[in-house]
């Protein structure tokens, strides 16, 4: 395969991903906020979330075999055209039925969301595999695909919140699928070659990971994500929508475009750190030995300045204006540190792996990250609902602890996997 051809299957592939998550931000800002306008309780608007991460397991530990099996452009495609069918069938949703059959078909259609999603995320990461230079070129592709993702995402959050408080529901919703319906038949027209193709002998038995290094990776993903999504799915959405809506119609769209606009800002920063990571982490020349070591260090640090945010708030008690700003200041930085953790996971876990097996550890690996979403989207709800925001960020840094433990046996309980 020739280094063009590569780069040019490496551009689509982006820009595939990128046109799905911007969808997959707008998406959830829709859900959230429109659900929350209806009077939808923390704990109700977490149930809307749920059967989306579930679906994700779930997805994750097969995605990985049918790409070995079908080939990476296959799952790709089925990604982007599942996200269409769920957003035509979202715009469907009656006012008039309950909210018990509300919030099921949401979830059902939330379901087929996360299908899609991890689909079109196994399928662009484990791309980055193959297509990526030897050297240190793995660490800057995987950090430019990752982070510029997330910018999109963070783009996405923007979109949804201004499309909502401009044009309703249905309009959003519907103009989205269609714009993503014109990205698939582009991509499909024009993707050049350099994916494999898949192979007809790969085994489904194949998926479970033997590696250690990659358990313990996977095991520091389930509670990195997890700890970031406590606050992140329904805690800090509805804490500002608290402090921000007056309860007027003007007061609510106000509240509507401060908090999307928070959210994008935190996912695009999040994104443009990941993409400056081997530069921060000057990764050039480091082991992965010496990476795995600088992934405990930020862990920690993670762990630390998020306990004290959490100490701050419960002190305070009463939500304040100078608060609101310690909060934003503190999450910003949280986004920093969470940026460089996520980086180095998603160089580690490709470093780990072998060419033959990347889709099946790499679907193995993202299982873990989407059962870490599933537990932190069920706690945002119930601990905000319990405890408000001060519980949510203990949780928090108690799950960043946890993930700082798995991270610190990588080194030292598990030799070198053989590389391919």
């Amino acid at each position: 395969m020739s280094r063009p051809a590569g780069f040019a299957a490496y551009v689509a592939v982006t820009a595939a991903y990128w046109a799905f998550m911007l969808t997959d931000g707008a998406l959830r800002m829709l859900v959230l906020l429109h659900f929350n306008g209806l009077g939808f309780s923390p704990v109700q608007l977490a149930y809307l979330f749920v059967l989306y991460e579930i679906a994700g397991v779930i997805t994750n530990l097969s995605a990985g075999w049918i790409a070995a099996r079908f080939g990476v452009t296959s799952t790709l495609y089925v990604g982007l055209g599942l996200q269409i069918v769920a957003l035509i069938a979202l715009a469907q949703l009656d006012p008039a039925w309950s909210v018990a059959a509300s919030v099921v078909f949401v979830m059902a259609v939330q379901g087929l969301s996360g299908v899609a999603k991890d689909l079109a995320k196994m399928s662009s990461k484990s791309a980055v595999k193959v297509l990526a230079p030897a050297g240190d070129g793995l660490f800057r592709w995987v950090a430019l695909l990752t982070g510029s993702k997330n910018a999109v995402k963070g783009l996405g959050f923007l979109l949804g919140a201004g499309t909502l408080a401009l044009f309703g529901f249905v309009p959003s919703v519907l103009g989205m699928a269609a714009m993503l319906g014109l990205i698939l038949i582009a991509v499909i027209l024009r993707m050049p070659p350099g994916l494999p193709m898949g192979r007809k002998d790969a085994k489904f038995a194949e998926v479970w990971s033997k590696n250690p290094r990659i358990n313990w990776l996977s095991a520091a993903r389930v509670f990195l994500f997890g700890a970031r999504d406590v606050w992140f799915v329904v805690g800090i959405p509805i804490y500002f929508y608290s402090v921000l809506s007056d309860g007027t119609p003007e007061g609510q769209r106000a509240a509507f475009f401060l908090i999307g606009t928070f959210m994008a800002l935190w996912v695009i920063l999040y994104g443009a750190v990941q993409m400056q990571a081997p530069a921060i982490l000057r990764s050039a020349g480091r082991s992965e030995v010496d990476l795995a070591s600088a992934a405990r260090f930020w862990v920690g640090t993670l762990a630390i300045v998020t306990a004290a945010l959490a100490l701050i708030v419960w002190a305070v008690g009463a939500p304040a204006p100078w608060l609101t700003g310690i909060v934003v200041l503190g999450l910003l930085i949280f986004g920093v540190l969470f940026a460089l953790n996520s980086s180095l996971h998603s160089y580690l876990i490709l470093a780990f792996t072998s060419a033959e097996r990347v889709t099946m550890d790499v679907g193995f690996y993202y299982m873990a990250n989407a059962a870490g979403r599933l537990i932190g989207t069920v706690l945002s709800g119930l601990t905000y609902q319990i405890g408000g925001l001060p519980l949510c960020l203990g949780t928090a840094a108690l799950m960043i602890a946890l993930s700082w433990l798995s991270i610190g046996r990588i080194n030292r309980d598990s030799a070198p996997a053989s590389r391919a």
